[in-house]
């Protein structure tokens, strides 16, 4: 990576800046340097998590006892509703393992000198677009002076619809809801996700691209549509990552081993028993997230081909070859699509100056955003990729990023 007057930056020169940029933005919190607090993290477990299916991992490997199987002493898993929640919480040290939507640690790491460090995939795809019953959207063509919720700046969803729109001719702005819009234009802008159902059924918006439940949990509850499926338009893509703290990483690599250890083994298990999985996270269940398990069934299995594939209107499901789920769990973080994101994130308006990307090189990202080696040697502990139908087995640790709209 360089800086201004292009000279290159050492990766000891990166994390003296990230130690100042800390400082400056009051986030030099002594827990990120606090050896007696790293040495607390090692003993126990503090998990953090959105209500969200992406969290599924980390809640199942709690609820199965994997982090107990593996030794770690660990707390019950502390739901928060927002993403800007669950930052803080990181940061203050309350939480030691959380998942978060890829390119957020992307913003944490190189815009506010937050040491996190991807060590996993949570799972994949599992988001969708959705859209009124009512609506007359069909496709992302249609979505010209709309106004659109996505749950976070730096999200996957921000990403994969401003890449639909651009696709069509359409410009994505960020404008007070109140503004009069071009028909070439879609208004974008932040709404918890709990809340999009709500402003579709009241018509406050048009729709919303989101992680699930909230796309089944609108077609439950106001007979919402899917418009289209993210993992539809990009095969097999990431969403939430598994984030800790890179000091961790350095002074208790076989504590990080353990996590990666249990939360693979939670993967391979859900894969095989996703009702159960379903039935677990729902509220009759575990408790893990306040929706029934009626709508998680639908976010589990829930990917009919003549519910959403050719001959519904709108078709969510365009590539029915690729072979996909509405929802898939891989664990391992392929470099190419990090090596996407952190291009296209470029591209990506988001609110706010977002300069910071191009202070870096694509390869200096994509080496040092995500630590490979845990999740690697945990999938290898329990049998190989072969364990996991989505890994090529002829060539596991690298694919070809596959996006067509």
């Amino acid at each position: 990576m360089k800086n201004k007057s292009n000279k290159k930056i050492t990766r000891r020169e990166f994390i003296k800046r990230s130690s100042k940029a800390l400082t400056t933005l009051g986030l030099g919190a002594p827990f990120l340097f606090n050896a007696s607090c790293i040495s607390e993290a090692a003993d126990e477990l503090r998990i953090g998590y959105i209500p969200i299916t992406d969290a599924t991992p980390l809640l199942i490997a709690h609820a199965n006892g994997y982090f107990k199987d593996e030794g770690i002493k660990v707390k019950s898993p502390v739901l928060i509703r927002s993403w800007s929640a669950l930052v803080e919480a990181f940061l203050a040290g309350k939480v030691n393992l959380a998942h978060f939507l890829l390119p957020i640690p992307l913003w944490m790491r190189y815009n506010n000198g937050v040491p996190a460090k991807i060590i996993a995939w949570n799972h994949t795809n599992g988001s969708a677009l959705t859209v009124g019953m009512d609506s007359d959207i069909k496709n992302f063509a249609d979505l010209g002076g709309k106004q659109i919720a996505v749950p976070y700046w730096y999200s996957m969803h921000n990403l994969i619809l401003q890449l639909g729109l651009r696709r069509f001719g359409l410009t994505p702005v960020i404008k007070p809801q109140s503004s009069t819009l071009k028909k070439d234009e879609t208004n974008l802008f932040i709404l918890p996700p709990s809340e999009m159902p709500i402003a579709l059924a009241g018509k406050k918006i048009d729709g919303y691209i989101v992680a699930e439940p909230f796309n089944a949990l609108g077609e439950e509850k106001i007979n919402a549509k899917i418009m289209r499926f993210t993992g539809d338009i990009w095969k097999n893509h990431p969403c939430c990552t598994t984030v800790i703290h890179e000091r961790l990483i350095k002074t208790n690599p076989v504590f990080v081993q353990k996590i990666s250890n249990a939360l693979v083994r939670a993967q391979h298990w859900i894969l095989h028993n996703r009702s159960r999985t379903a039935s677990i996270l729902s509220k009759e269940g575990n408790g893990y997230l306040p929706v029934g398990e009626k709508v998680l069934l639908r976010v589990f299995n829930g990917y009919e081909l003549e519910k959403y594939g050719k001959g519904n209107i709108p078709q969510a499901i365009k590539h029915q070859d690729w072979d996909i789920g509405r929802i898939g769990f891989q664990p391992y973080p392929y470099p190419s699509a990090t090596r996407f994101i952190f291009e296209k994130m470029k591209n990506t308006i988001v609110e706010g100056n977002n300069d910071f990307l191009k202070k870096f090189s694509t390869d200096f990202i994509v080496d040092d955003l995500v630590d490979y080696k845990f999740v690697k040697r945990a999938i290898e502990n329990l049998g190989g990729p072969q364990k996991f139908p989505d890994m090529d087995i002829t060539s596991p640790w690298e694919r070809e990023e596959i996006i067509e709209l």
